[in-house]
């Protein structure tokens, strides 16, 4: 408000005549001044401050649960290593299907910087829970041949039982994958059950936990090379050999996997790492997480305007307060000033409940899928330095509006 500063009296006893000084508005006055106009109507501010509050939480809630599940696949790839490969049997020149040769495995365990090679060869049979079960319903249950030492190649575990070893691999004994356990109603191996396996019963040993860098084995039923070779047939031929390497010599054994697997044909020879994948697995959660942090750039838009109408429609509204006020000494800054810190007040009311509904959610999820929390600290001042700043742009025409009007205006107005 302006302030009446009096002038000493002068010599003659005259008092000069009072003067007026500049109002002046304090930064706590301002807050003051602001917020009251929040108070006055609070079911108004809840609506208005829940658009930004949508955005936010969005937001926050994206960056969130994308950084928890990046933190959740690194401590998963950090466990189970970037140094397996995977060599198959490619397509010859004319197209057909190529096979490995009978000693690949071998081959590939010479090499200097294996440490370990194991062979996985399909099996042309069925897995079923009975004898009354149709053979044509396999659940998508596969069968495999496998040697001992892949259960250490592929750093895995065992959820119930044992793996197949040199003491039972030559008999009609089989280790489930997780799904293929699931579907088969098999929760463990007490009791010893069986399952058939192209028409001949296996004793379920082992059921293993899920296997990330080989997902294929998740289905599969697992049995002893010697004991396929003689009830099924196989020639023994590898069609997948996993190998893990010494870590820093990833690429240079990959480099001589295809040679040495069939020197005959290295052409024909396929080799992956798992570990890609879910490298490739991350390159989509960026581009999803894109995708949602758009979708809650809207919802921030939607919610600004919205502001920026309950801004104006205050401001037809407290005409009166506005008139009383520039009459009273108010400057039109002052009154800027009040409407824009109104404006930024409530964006900052919506921002923070934003932020907190949007950590709730990542720890929520995060919780849900088994991960660590991970909200990135950026993430929530910039939630809440972009409701301020949606706020003060919010605010600016219809502070701007109320404060060209003139005190005898707004009063007659009113």
């Amino acid at each position: 408000m302006a302030q009446i500063v009096m002038e000493p009296v002068r010599e003659d006893g005259v008092r000069s005549r009072p003067r007026l000084s500049a109002a002046r508005l304090s930064p706590a006055d301002v807050v003051r001044v602001g917020g009251a106009g929040l108070r006055a109507r609070p079911l108004r501010v809840f609506l208005s401050a829940l658009g930004i509050a949508i955005g936010i939480a969005a937001m926050v809630a994206v960056l969130g649960i994308s950084a928890s599940s990046r933190a959740d696949l690194l401590a998963e790839l950090d466990q189970l290593g970037t140094n397996l490969l995977e060599v198959r049997p490619g397509q010859s020149f004319l197209g057909q299907d190529a096979k490995l040769p009978h000693d690949a495995p071998a081959m590939i365990r010479r090499i200097g910087p294996v440490r370990a090679a194991s062979a996985v060869a399909s099996v042309s049979a069925t897995v079923r829970r009975s004898d009354y079960i149709s053979p044509l319903e396999t659940g998508g249950i596969g069968v495999a041949a496998a040697e001992p030492n892949l259960l250490a190649t592929l750093q895995a575990s065992m959820r119930s039982g044992t793996f197949l070893n040199a003491a039972n691999d030559r008999y009609p004994t089989v280790v489930l994958g997780a799904d293929a356990a699931s579907i088969l109603g098999i929760t463990g191996v007490d009791g010893s059950p069986r399952v058939l396996l192209g028409g001949q019963w296996f004793t379920v040993i082992g059921i293993l936990e899920p296997v990330p860098l080989a997902p294929t084995l998740d289905h599969a039923a697992l049995v002893g090379f010697p004991v396929a070779e003689e009830m099924f047939g196989i020639d023994g031929s590898a069609s997948t050999v996993y190998v893990r390497t010494t870590p820093d010599q990833v690429d240079a054994v990959r480099n001589v996997l295809p040679a040495t697997a069939n020197p005959a044909s290295a052409n024909e020879v396929e080799v992956d790492r798992p570990s890609d994948a879910l490298a490739a697995r991350a390159a989509t959660d960026d581009a999803l997480t894109a995708l949602l942090l758009a979708l809650g750039s809207v919802a921030l838009l939607v919610g600004g305007i919205g502001i920026a109408n309950v801004m104006v429609i205050s401001v037809l509204e407290r005409r009166r307060e506005i008139g009383v006020r520039r009459a009273l000494g108010a400057s039109r800054r002052h009154i800027r000033v009040q409407f824009v810190t109104e404006a930024v007040l409530l964006a900052a009311i919506g921002g923070l409940f934003g932020v907190v509904l949007g950590a709730a959610i990542t720890g929520g999820y995060a919780a849900l899928r088994g991960w660590s929390i991970a909200i990135p600290v950026a993430g929530l001042a910039a939630g809440v330095g972009v409701a301020l700043l949606i706020g003060g742009l919010a605010g600016l025409y219809p502070a701007a509006r109320a404060a060209r009007l003139t005190p005898a205006e707004a009063v007659r107005a009113a």
